[in-house]
């Protein structure tokens, strides 16, 4: 089952479309840009279990293993930094189904708060990014990737406007004002 459609089904309060005025949006895009911090990708360690995770792309990844699959855990920690983690994990599912959570569609979305909530718990860089982006939207851009529908994590841009369901953006607007 696709990530959308776990959504839909687990998740269905963030199976939407939304719109963003352009204007008052914190745009995440490149890990270097201002609002970078908010990426998964950014350079933000996170200590879970006892285990540094250099970003919470990283975690992310990791908690779709079983807890008992050590051998996937030993895979993730040695892969690549950056972009080519999800390549990586992509080659570790194919080649090793047995080691991934059956109950994954489930869980997604709250394993996503978790690794946000790290973040926040854990980066003053983030917590003050997120303190800074107040007043306005957080969303995920994914204009850039021709051929890619906007239809879990992010939005497209069409005119003044970012459509689509920006769930990253969401979960860290929620967890902004959680926290404020």
């Amino acid at each position: 089952m696709k990530l959308h459609e776990q959504i839909q089904r687990y998740y269905p309060q963030y199976h939407t479309i939304e719109r963003y005025p352009v204007a008052q949006s914190a745009r995440i895009y490149k890990v270097a840009e201002e609002w970078g911090v908010f990426s998964n990708f950014a350079q933000t360690p996170l200590v879970h279990e006892g285990v540094t995770f250099d970003c919470a792309e990283r975690l992310f990844h990791y908690l779709k293993f079983r807890p008992d699959a050590d051998e996937g855990k030993a895979e993730l920690m040695a892969a690549k930094k950056g972009q080519a983690l999800k390549m990586h994990m992509k080659h570790i599912y194919k080649t090793h189904p047995e080691w991934l959570r059956d109950d994954w569609g489930e869980i997604v979305v709250d394993s996503m708060k978790y690794c946000l909530r790290l973040k926040y718990e854990q980066s003053e860089v983030f917590r003050e990014a997120l303190k800074r982006s107040e007043g306005m939207y957080i969303v995920e851009d994914q204009t850039l990737f021709p051929g890619k529908e906007a239809n879990s994590w992010g939005v497209k841009r069409i005119g003044d406007e970012y459509i689509g369901p920006n769930l990253l953006g969401r979960l860290l607007m929620e967890l902004r004002e959680k926290n404020h």
